[in-house]
């Protein structure tokens, strides 16, 4: 397996040949600040909550990985169902499960720059010119990460190859045609621009909602800041698309029953040329995310759209060792190269 110390040899090798997409998990966040967004960061303000419940699973189990506690509260509440268990204790554990995804939104909320303007102008700068490294030439970018870090760049950076499938529709086009009412546009709904869209958050975000009839998209107004305004939704019992699953089945399967993120995740199905990964560690929860990747690698033919190869970032000799492990899981080809040397906040 090729490794590369530095990514702009990836870059130099791959620019004019194929597509470039990149892939992007909690460690591009944690790029920008670690005390915000690390597992551990999250936990620990969970932690600070002093909710007996979630104390007793952090103690128990020993441990700051949410996924690890989702898939063993799911594993447990399958075991108690199949054993025909007390209901009341199978609520417990059920009600467990979705305090401690609403903690953790709670939690990413909390922790998160006020606003957008709270980023400093100079990181901004630099993860646009990272990003367009990508969009300038066809690729598409995919994000498992719930935060507004990327949203927010897209939104201050300049791009204008950025389609995250949202836009307004016109709900009185006859009337305001005939002149008899000004035109009265939706909120962000998806699907107007979905044909284009090119950004792809395969385990939802802050901003989106499920409102049974659409997806929407939150924003800024004279009302509030976006943060504000979700927090609003928050408080009314409304919850953003959030896959917080444990398994990579199980993280399917919420994707699945969303047609945005099945939309999401079917992009990266079929995802074309080349991907490059930042801050995505391909762990044991992520064999969805594999799958969808060898989907792509599948395609029956040598044209566009088929993936070729996969430039996986590291960030020590233990994560290259531990994509040198699994690498016969991948498809296509496989290479690494040192993270390090690719920081898109602080170059």
């Amino acid at each position: 397996m090729d490794h590369y110390e530095n990514f702009t040899d990836v870059i130099d090798r791959l620019n004019g040949k194929r597509r470039i997409s990149l892939l992007i998990g909690n460690g591009f966040s944690m790029a920008y600040d670690p005390k915000i967004f690390s597992y551990n960061a999250l936990a620990d303000f969970v932690q600070k909550i002093s909710d007996p419940t979630l104390a007793t699973l952090f103690n128990v189990l020993k441990t700051k990985n949410f996924e690890l506690i989702m898939d063993q509260l799911n594993s447990f509440s399958n075991l108690l169902e199949a054993l025909g268990a007390d209901a009341s204790l199978q609520k417990k554990v059920s009600d467990a499960h979705a305090k401690l995804k609403v903690s953790l939104l709670d939690a990413v909320k909390q922790l998160h720059p006020e606003h957008v303007f709270k980023i400093p102008q100079e990181s901004i700068d630099n993860c646009a010119k990272f990003l367009h490294l990508f969009l300038d030439h066809g690729g598409e970018i995919f994000s498992t990460n719930y935060d507004l870090l990327l949203y927010w760049v897209l939104m201050r950076g300049n791009f204008d190859k950025a389609v995250d499938g949202f836009g307004r529709e016109l709900l009185n086009p006859m009337e305001s045609a005939k002149g008899d009412e000004e035109k009265d546009w939706s909120e962000l709904r998806w699907g107007p621009n979905r044909s284009n869209q090119n950004i792809h958050y395969i385990h939802g975000a802050l901003p989106f909602f499920d409102v049974r009839t659409d997806i929407v998209k939150e924003q800024y107004n004279e009302e509030g800041l976006l943060l504000e305004n979700i927090g609003s939704r928050l408080d009314k019992g409304e919850y953003p698309i959030f896959v917080t699953a444990g398994s990579g089945n199980e993280k399917l399967e919420l994707i699945r029953h969303n047609s945005y993120l099945s939309n999401c995740y079917d992009h990266l199905c079929k995802v074309d040329g080349s991907v490059i990964t930042y801050g995505f560690g391909f762990g044991q929860y992520d064999e969805h995310i594999i799958d969808a990747l060898n989907k792509a690698a599948h395609a029956e033919h040598k044209t566009p759209p088929k993936l070729w190869s996969i430039y996986i970032g590291v960030f020590s000799e233990g994560g290259k060792n531990h994509i040198e492990r699994i690498e016969k899981k991948f498809h296509a080809k496989v290479c690494t190269f040192n993270v390090k040397s690719a920081n898109p906040w602080h170059p």
